[in-house]
């Protein structure tokens, strides 16, 4: 097994023991710390997700930008991996997809709609002290952080975590970005070197 799926394995062996008191109690403390994060208090635009399961709560994130006049833009799985998106439109608007997930259910805006985000919210099981994220190992963001970077655009990278999932390392790829910052329930860090 690879360093990549081994801590992957450990760290959703984690997120299962969690309870679902646990997983509401840190949504709330990740959508207030999250919403007052510079990099998504002054965007127009933020690409966001849905959290689902026991990832670390988006829902109140979403709705508090929103509240505030924010386009939130969701992703929508394509059948090859790849992300379209779509506005959201509350809580209400969405619909159940494939594998589980919560998806935007009006209009689709094209795999590019996300080059023109003031800051995109990724997925993630864990981030170190550099900034380096491991996802869930699918590759659909890693086409987002390819699009991005093929139009030039540099969005505020933005990772929601649980508190033990700031570890010592991510084994990194050349294909790995890292992001700008992480909220927990407890804290936020930045890492300048992947400010653009």
């Amino acid at each position: 097994m690879s360093e990549k799926a081994e801590l992957r394995r450990r760290l959703l062996a984690t997120r299962a023991g969690l309870t679902p008191e646990d997983v509401r109690r840190a949504g709330e403390a990740l959508g207030a710390s999250a919403a007052a994060l510079p990099e998504l208090a002054g965007a127009d635009t933020v690409a966001a997700y849905v959290s689902v399961g026991r990832e670390p709560g988006t829902r109140a994130l979403l709705d508090a930008l929103r509240e505030r006049g924010v386009r939130v833009l969701l992703p929508v799985l394509l059948d090859d991996n790849d992300l379209d998106w779509g506005a959201y439109e509350g809580a209400d608007s969405l619909v159940r997809a494939g594998r589980g997930l919560l998806e935007p259910g009006g209009e689709r805006l094209g795999p590019d709609a996300v080059c023109g985000a003031d800051a995109v919210l990724l997925p993630g099981l864990a981030v170190d002290g550099r900034g380096m994220r491991l996802g869930r190992g699918g590759g659909s963001y890693d086409r987002v952080l390819q699009r991005l970077e093929r139009a030039g655009a540099h969005p505020a990278l933005v990772v929601l975590l649980y508190d033990d999932e700031v570890v010592a390392r991510v084994p990194a790829e050349p294909h790995d970005h890292p992001v700008r910052a992480v909220v927990t329930p407890s804290v936020t860090r930045r890492f300048p070197a992947a400010s653009a």
